[in-house]
């Protein structure tokens, strides 16, 4: 045992003498080979790690003046932070005068503000432990602020989005439970982040994990820590605290790192690692300005909006570097295609499915049996190792807005039924095909690409989805696949999945159509939630009343209105297909649909404002639950006359429609005071 032993710690020699001899960080890394760092040689080997080794005192410029307007708060936080270290009283008077400079200068060098468990001090904790100098003290603390601390950590940081997207993309049901309790990253990561975990972990657990972590010098890791945390707790957040309110649950997993062990911390880093091999990699470039050296412009960040992102979206280059490695990659991508049909058959990706987007509400049922046929070829490809197999699903559209309507509503019908590993290709096929002929346009090109990516069919003579160059048209006609035989056959099972139908004018609602209304002479409104196949309204509102003109506000301002009960992210979908990203907002009396400004965020359009008594009539498609249409009448002796029409794609419309009929119901209902000409109470009838 003795003997396994020395094997095992014989590096730790190497170790050493590397140090001594003031080695560098790839020479520290080839030692230590992923393992622990022994902790009396964490102080050089952090420095190292961190690249301050042999750098200058910094503090040496402090001009020793402690005027922050927050003074006072931070003095009284670093008494009580150093509490908790076994000194004796003296030194602690020490440190906490050290903890104090750092932070002030920090502050007064980056212009930033100190703020009450900011995560600051919870971060020189490890650092204060290694009884480093004050030197190295403050040189290590900026260190880490600057490369593995997030720079912004307000509500709307971008950091929680992306950790909300990588919730996503690996547990969907997870991500979709804490959706629907309306609890977000940003209610109990915020101290992971901030603090690299040392918040809630031991200093036992924080000397093994920092470690670890600045050996890999990868600071994205830290967002798979956190998702390991969750996986883990999976089955206990689905079920112990299914019934628990928000915050109770928020709490809860604010505190789920606390459990962790030294003996956990290895196993720990190897799944988040594994996880972190199993995701796309666009994320970590377009996001890279989530770290920074600037705290106090995180506002200022160029990396893309995530605000109303559904899931990770992937760059050409990676998806086209996937496809040629096949399923030699970490990540293997099964393409769909979900353009129409005749740009897919002009031009598209040799090894693509193809899956109209536009089936999903002009024809459901062949869209549920399209969505069949690219799980079974899906599990056809990776059973017979195709270059076109792939465990991920990554869908193209052709990346122009108006042609991608449908694409998004696909997307949120797969991450609805918990499938995990979705993403969409950045910029659509147009970009893909802008790629590729630059690719291959170079003397130096990668001639695999002419063998494997592209087939163009001899429909491309016509107007195609990419509008190529003349020399791009006819270097993607020299293009040839050894899979076309594969797409051919692809495209002839797809056939009768690619039918489009008009759809039906407008009409009112009679009193021959099917569906039950409310009995009683004052409450004379049609309301039944039923199937939507065989009715014939048109999509969008035909009302053009003053109140309906569109009413420019701010969409925070309105959501947290006292009166708003509650409030849903949807789609609103045109007559002409079209949707807009909206939300759909509930009072006792009213249903206000306020779509978002494209060029402004945070500011949205009132396109709606709909009295619930005129209700008339809810429906669903068959096979798309969450597309719901609301019907708004006025009733006459024979008939009632729809004036408006409103179209919503609702993830959450189970919940909607019963708040919405829970209310009409109250609205509805006559008084409870019997008399003459009284009203008989409203009675639905499922």
């Amino acid at each position: 045992m003795a003997e396994c032993e020395n094997e095992d710690n014989s590096w730790h020699a190497e170790l050493e003498a590397a140090l001594l001899e003031g080695c560098d960080f790839g020479t520290l890394r080839n030692i230590c080979q992923g393992r622990q760092i022994p902790n009396q040689y964490s102080t050089t080997s952090w420095k190292i790690c961190l690249n301050v080794a042999g750098k200058g005192d910094a503090l040496s410029s402090f001009d020793g003046i402690f005027d922050l307007p927050e003074q006072e708060l931070l003095r009284k936080d670093c008494k009580e932070f150093i509490e908790k270290f076994d000194n004796s009283d003296e030194e602690k008077l020490s440190l906490s005068s050290d903890l104090e400079s750092v932070i002030t200068f920090y502050c007064k060098s980056k212009n930033a503000k100190y703020e009450h468990n900011n995560g600051w001090l919870d971060v020189l904790g490890p650092l204060v432990a290694l009884r480093m100098e004050r030197a190295d003290l403050y040189n290590c603390f900026y260190a880490v602020m600057s490369k593995y601390v997030p720079k912004d950590s307000s509500k709307d940081s971008k950091m929680y989005q992306l950790f909300r997207l990588l919730l996503m993309y690996h547990e969907p049901q997870l991500c979709n439970f804490l959706d629907t309790k309306k609890i977000f990253p940003d209610a109990y990561t915020s101290v992971w982040f901030s603090s690299l975990f040392a918040s809630n972990c031991s200093l036992e657990v924080l000397q093994i994990m920092w470690s670890l972590y600045f050996l890999q010098a990868d600071a994205f890791l830290s967002f798979f820590l956190g998702l390991i945390i969750l996986v883990n707790a999976k089955e206990h957040i689905l079920t112990e605290l299914e019934n628990e309110s928000r915050d109770t649950i928020a709490e809860t997993l604010a505190t789920f790192p606390n459990q962790l062990e030294a003996d956990d911390v290895e196993d720990f880093f190897s799944l988040a690692q594994y996880y972190a091999s199993k995701t796309p990699q666009s994320f970590r470039r377009d996001y890279q300005s989530i770290y920074g050296s600037s705290l106090s412009n995180s506002k200022d960040s160029v990396s893309p909006d995530l605000s109303g992102a559904l899931c990770l979206q992937v760059n050409p280059s990676e998806l086209l570097q996937a496809i040629q490695q096949g399923l030699n990659e970490s990540v293997s991508y099964f393409v769909v295609d979900c353009r129409p049909a005749e740009q897919y058959n002009r031009c598209h990706l040799a090894t693509a499915f193809h899956l109209d987007a536009d089936l999903m509400l002009q024809q459901p049922t062949e869209f549920a049996s399209a969505v069949k046929a690219l799980f079974t070829t899906q599990r056809q490809a990776i059973a017979a190792e195709s270059r076109a197999a792939g465990e991920h699903l990554c869908f193209l559209g052709s990346g122009r807005e108006e042609e991608d309507q449908y694409l998004h509503m696909v997307v949120a019908n797969f991450l609805q039924k918990k499938t995990q590993y979705v993403s969409i290709v950045a910029g659509g096929f147009t970009a893909l095909l802008k790629l590729i002929e630059k690719e291959t346009s170079s003397t130096s090109a990668d001639q695999s690409l002419k063998s494997c990516i592209i087939s163009l069919p001899e429909l491309a003579g016509s107007d195609d989805s990419g509008k190529l160059s003349e020399k791009g048209a006819a270097l993607m006609g020299r293009l040839t696949s050894t899979f076309k035989t594969k797409s051919a056959e692809m495209k002839d099972r797809m056939v009768e999945f690619i039918k489009n139908e008009a759809v039906s004018e407008e009409r009112h609602v009679s009193s021959l159509d099917t569906g039950k209304r409310y009995r009683g002479n004052k409450v004379q409104n049609v309301f039944s939630i039923g199937d939507e196949d065989d009715e014939a309204d048109s999509f969008g509102s035909t009302a053009s009343s003053d109140e309906e003109r569109k009413e420019l506000v701010k969409t925070d301002t309105w959501l947290n209105k006292p009166d708003i009960l509650a409030a849903y992210q949807c789609q609103e979908v045109k007559d002409n297909g079209h949707t807009y990203p909206s939300n759909m907002l509930v009072t006792k009396t009213h249903l206000y649909i306020l779509r978002d400004k494209a060029d402004s965020k945070g500011f949205s359009y009132i396109v709606a404002r709909r009295a619930l008594g005129d209700v008339v009539r809810i429906t669903s498609k068959k096979r798309c639950a969450e597309l719901i249409t609301f019907r708004y009448g006025k009733y006459s002796s024979e008939e009632t006359d729809i004036y408006a029409v409103d179209r919503l794609y609702l993830p959450q419309a189970s919940e909607a429609t019963k708040l919405v009929k829970r209310l009409i119901m109250d609205v509805l209902e006559p008084p409870s005071t019997a008399g003459d000409g009284a009203a008989a109470k409203a009675e639905p009838v499922t």
